[in-house]
């Protein structure tokens, strides 16, 4: 329970340093706003024409009696749209890191810098197209294992009882781990962190996870909010980084120092 509190803790402390540094946030809700015209676009579109893909896909009903014709593609028409949107939150903070590259590394080195002891922030040393090729190729390996989840808790979703109550909660938790997943990403990946070594340090400590990106993906299910958390959670995702790769921060000093103090 500790840990998900201190998960939480770091969500906040994103917020706070990026409302401290106004011009990192507002840099960092450009490749939000492109990412959300894009998906809003797209489930308009599914909203406007889904009934007709649905139509389209499925000529074997074309001959059934009403009502069942009716409810079986209507039924398959809000499935599509359900399972866009269960898509488009799994995927939102993959394609915005993804689209704000440059913009986000930017955030997460000054993040580093401002709490870093020495002032210095971990650096790659690689070009900006082989960062967004790493970057790229990582994402789609977490995508298609997201995408395994979604179709098992669909699946689940059909059991009484349990696909409206339990399964429900064990999504949002699958999807708060995924997205930290692609936020401490941003700071991992300039430190030359594999995508095997990254899962295996968030799954050591998986409530401070869930106290970080279950919040965040429920607020990422209100329009337009992720857009304007998506600076702070990549501040709070590198805050957080520093603490799974046992990094010291100013903070962790200046406490040393007092207690070294009081000792002597």
């Amino acid at each position: 329970m500790r840990d998900l509190g201190a998960g939480f803790g770091y969500l906040l402390k994103g917020q706070r340093w990026v409302a401290r540094h106004g011009k990192q946030y507002g840099f960092g809700l450009i490749p939000g706003l492109i990412t959300l015209v894009l998906y809003a676009a797209a489930l308009v579109s599914l909203a406007l024409w889904g009934e007709d893909f649905v139509t389209w896909a499925t000529p074997f009903a074309d001959d059934w009696s009403s009502p069942w014709l009716g409810l079986f593609r209507g039924f398959l028409t809000v499935v599509l749209w359900a399972l866009a949107l269960l898509l488009a939150v799994l995927t939102f903070t993959a394609v915005t890191l993804l689209v704000g590259q440059p913009f986000y590394e930017s955030l997460s080195e000054k993040v580093d810098r401002d709490v870093s002891p020495d002032g210095t922030a971990p650096e790659s040393g690689l070009p900006l197209w082989r960062e967004l090729l790493i970057s790229a190729r990582d994402s789609l390996r977490i995508l298609a294992r997201a995408l395994l989840w979604g179709v098992l808790l669909f699946g689940l979703g059909f059991i009484p009882f349990l696909g409206q109550t339990v399964v429900p909660v064990i999504g949002f938790f699958v999807t708060g781990f995924f997205l930290t997943e692609e936020l401490v990403a941003v700071a991992m990946q300039r430190r030359g962190v594999e995508l095997r070594d990254r899962l295996a340090l968030l799954r050591s400590r998986r409530t401070l996870v869930w106290g970080f990106g279950t919040p965040l993906g429920v607020a990422f299910l209100v329009p337009f909010v992720a857009v304007f958390l998506m600076p702070g959670a990549v501040a709070g995702a590198t805050l957080m980084a520093r603490e799974l790769l046992g990094e010291e921060t100013r903070e962790d000093a200046e406490d040393s120092e007092d207690v070294e103090g009081v000792t002597a």
